[in-house]
């Protein structure tokens, strides 16, 4: 399962992409239907804008031969992006930015709303503990029964070799 940082702390620069990775690409992975139901139960959702309009487009997935080999173009995936910001007077505004496969633009806005309220100190940890620690753990669940069942399927090959 992905650890994540309880709050936001004095971590190198390093640390901190790194941990903001991780709830992104939990964020990115969750469904439209778990981000509105996380959306919808936050005590006080926040005013935000959108600091560009929603955008869906193409991105080229790369490959490595044998994972670390040559590059080569797998071919293209649609992408869907959002940022937003959320406004704070007398403090520095929130921004939030998110990124998902697909064509679901409220999907990508979420992600981008729940990216910036955990840049927030005052909200991290709360959020962090009804939006990304449950979201993860389903995630990680699934993961978990996938692999169950393809181990369930699992063959294995050997070669019987005679000698006269």
């Amino acid at each position: 399962m992905t650890h994540f940082a309880a709050s936001p702390g004095p971590e190198s620069a390093a640390d901190g992409n790194a941990i903001r990775q991780g709830w992104i690409r939990v964020l990115a992975k969750a469904s439209l239907a778990e981000l509105e139901a996380a959306w919808a139960d936050l005590p006080a959702p926040p005013a935000y804008r959108r600091l560009r309009p929603t955008e869906t487009g193409l991105a080229m997935v790369r490959g490595r031969i044998g994972g670390t080999g040559q590059p080569f173009n797998l071919g293209e995936m649609t992408m869907t992006r959002a940022a937003i910001q959320i406004p704070r007077p007398g403090r520095t505004p929130l921004t939030g930015f998110g990124h998902v496969a697909g064509r679901e633009g409220r999907r990508a806005e979420l992600v981008a709303l729940f990216d910036a309220l955990l840049q927030d100190e005052e909200r991290h940890a709360a959020v962090m503990d009804a939006v990304i620690t449950p979201i993860a753990a389903r995630q990680a669940a699934g993961k978990a029964e996938t692999a169950r069942k393809v181990a369930a399927s699992k063959v294995e090959f050997f070669t019987l070799v005679t000698t006269r």
